[in-house]
């Protein structure tokens, strides 16, 4: 059983003690440092309680943890540090919101500072152009790659870029999908697929015998453009065909648009278009269309195409 000893604390803390837990671990000691243990007076009714405990270990490829208790009600955090100076520089754990941080100090400083006006204005309301639907692939950025400022796109992102149908229920999509329409009013809304999509892979993929899971009854929802693609270029190969798929799955995300009644209402005012777009990060191209629909068009279709273009 580890051993408990009893330290008396500075004056400062009216001749608090603290407990202190001493392994018999021989490769760990612990220990606290009277400086690192506060106790003080609480501003409210609730005491606060500064800790900081400092594990060294001996062993030198093993870091130095500092632990530290939050003053945040809904509970502790835990603060981890390396600062072993016994480590070498290969053995350091980099911090991956190292870079970040400066990557938001340089957008402070080049876009915020330069630009207050427009950024106080953003902060009292939006009113974005776009509302965008892409991919959660790390590769597909739609701000990156088509430049949106902030307060230009309300963008949703999902696995496939899908847009379920209104039957399907409430997801995140199709609520993102009431607020841009409903309440932003936006007048555009851009469908984003991408080359080598997992998603598209994983829809094609589908075996009707497979277990569920919550990818495969997510992608189900482009399963007609599953059947087409399987119609139209089942002789190909399997990566052609997902490139076929990407393709279409996204005019029948379009189409699934249409099944959202504020959504065809806005579309049939002239209020609203919809549109696709195609991004091939593998020779840096993106394809736009916009689908135009009306009732009673030429031979009898509700739906065209318009305005198509490619980016090279």
């Amino acid at each position: 059983m580890p051993a408990l000893r009893r330290v008396p604390l500075p004056s400062s803390t009216s001749g608090a003690e603290a407990f202190v837990e001493f392994s018999r671990n021989p490769k760990a000691a612990l220990k606290i440092s009277p400086s690192l243990l506060i106790l003080g007076k609480s501003r409210s009714a609730r005491s606060s309680v500064s800790l900081s405990i400092e594990r060294h270990y001996i062993c030198r490829r093993k870091p130095t943890y500092v632990t530290k208790a939050s003053k945040d009600p809904l509970g502790s955090t835990k603060e981890l540090r390396l600062s072993d100076p016994k480590l070498d520089e290969k053995d350091q754990v980099l911090d991956p919101f190292e870079e970040m941080k400066h990557r938001f100090l340089d957008f402070k400083r080049q876009r915020y500072l330069e630009n207050p006006v427009h950024y106080q204005n953003l902060a009292q309301a939006q009113a974005p152009k776009f509302m965008v639907i892409a991919c959660a692939d790390s590769r597909v950025c739609p701000s990156y790659i088509l430049g949106f400022q902030p307060g230009e796109a309300f963008t949703v992102r999902n696995v496939a870029n899908l847009v379920p149908p209104f039957q399907h229920g409430a997801s995140e999509t199709s609520a993102a999908l009431e607020f841009a329409v409903n309440t932003l009013e936006v007048p555009n809304i851009l469908v984003v697929g991408h080359s080598r999509c997992g998603g598209i892979q994983a829809l094609m993929s589908l075996k009707d015998d497979a277990s569920s899971s919550f990818i495969k009854d997510w992608v189900f929802i482009g399963k007609s453009a599953r059947l087409s693609t399987k119609a139209a270029a089942g002789n190909l190969s399997f990566e052609m065909q997902c490139t076929h798929c990407e393709k279409e799955s996204i005019s029948g995300s379009l189409l699934n648009l249409l099944t959202y009644p504020w959504i065809e209402k806005r579309v049939t005012e002239g209020k609203l278009l919809l549109h696709g777009g195609y991004y091939d990060f593998i020779n840096c191209t993106f394809e736009k269309w916009t689908l135009v629909y009306r009732k009673g068009l030429e031979g009898g279709s509700k739906y065209a195409i318009k305005n198509r273009s490619l980016w090279s």
